[in-house]
């Protein structure tokens, strides 16, 4: 890395004289054409400022530091991260990453790390919708908690999360208006992810909206958001004497199983079937034919509200007391795997 001495030694000056120079304060203090050479060697050396010393000494250090559980390795997770770097990028602050690979236990050493490089703020980002304990950090340092809520009502950092319910509500107010009245649903077994009980209530608020009273035997579960267990619950599903018209699905993934048993039983999408997905997967939902209709989820909005909250709070533009949370919307997206019922 160029430092200031090297140019010094380069043009025969001080280090100090450079200093002034390369900080505009060369004006008076040092000879025109003296600080004309001293720019132009830094020019062509390729030096760049020490951020993090810079930092150390006005305590700005235009840093935001982001830690992850699996965030990085999940394909639709992903545009969280580009969401809040490029956020971060647009207000001149660096996004600084730590992914801990779904590993607790280095949790506490990700976040020592970067706040031993003097990061301005931290966001703390979770692979799927849940509840996050927060990390131990100095008060003055605001937090920010993306795709999760904190744990135990605490209001140390601001929070944002989609809106799983209005968006099941969506999904499935779509098959109701393509004419389906026996309407399945294919959630998830396992309590630890929020958005079951959420999508569920999106899904039975609809049904009660449009006058269809709610069926316990058209909805199933699946052991895990993944296609293989999706498969396990359509067989179930639609292997019932009266088999649901249409399936609304807790994901893209389980949707798949779903198709997948359906050309089994020699059915077609939509025709004899409408399924609606939740996620929107890159490769899933629009590599499927026909194309699944499914829900948006948020990722690359909320990376981006994420950062700039932080830097909001950073700067003091945020609000003085309190908490705030932002609850984002996720929007319906069209493919082909929506038709009306057979008659």
């Amino acid at each position: 890395m160029v430092t200031l001495k090297d140019i010094a030694a380069h043009v025969g000056v001080s280090a100090s004289s450079v200093s002034l120079v390369l900080n505009d304060l060369d004006t008076g203090r040092v000879r025109p054409d003296i600080a004309a050479q001293i720019r132009q060697v830094a020019s062509e050396m390729g030096y760049v400022p020490n951020l993090l010393a810079k930092g150390l000494k006005t305590r700005q250090s235009h840093t935001i530091g982001l830690v992850s559980d699996e965030v990085a390795s999940v394909p639709f997770a992903g545009q969280m991260l580009a969401g809040a770097q490029l956020a971060a990028s647009e207000a001149d602050y660096l996004v600084i990453l730590i992914d801990t690979a779904g590993h607790k236990e280095l949790d506490v050493a990700a976040v020592q790390t970067l706040l031993q490089r003097n990061v301005e703020g931290l966001i703390v980002a979770a692979e799927f919708h849940r509840e996050v304990e927060l990390p131990l950090i100095p008060e003055a340092t605001p937090m920010v908690v993306l795709n999760g809520y904190p744990a135990n009502g605490e209001a140390r950092a601001d929070w944002v999360v989609p809106d799983e319910t209005a968006g099941a509500l969506a999904a499935t107010h779509r098959l109701i208006q393509a004419g389906h009245r026996r309407i399945g649903l294919c959630n998830v077994a396992s309590t630890q992810f929020v958005a079951r009980d959420l999508r569920r209530a999106g899904y039975e608020a609809a049904l009660q909206e449009a006058g269809i009273k709610v069926d316990p035997s058209l909805i199933v579960e699946a052991a895990d958001p993944g296609v293989a267990a999706g498969r396990a619950a359509a067989v179930r599903l639609l292997g019932e004497a009266k088999p649901p018209t249409a399936v609304f699905c807790f994901s893209d993934q389980i949707a798949f199983g779903f198709y997948q048993v359906a050309q089994n039983l020699g059915l077609e999408i939509p025709g004899d079937l409408s399924v609606v997905g939740f996620d929107n997967q890159q490769f899933v939902a629009d590599g499927l034919l026909p194309g699944l209709t499914t829900v948006q989820l948020p990722h690359h909005e909320m990376g981006t509200w994420a950062a700039r909250q932080a830097i909001a709070r950073i700067q003091g533009a945020g609000p003085s007391s309190g908490r705030t949370h932002m609850v984002m919307p996720c929007p319906l997206v069209e493919r082909g795997s929506v038709g009306p019922p057979r008659r």
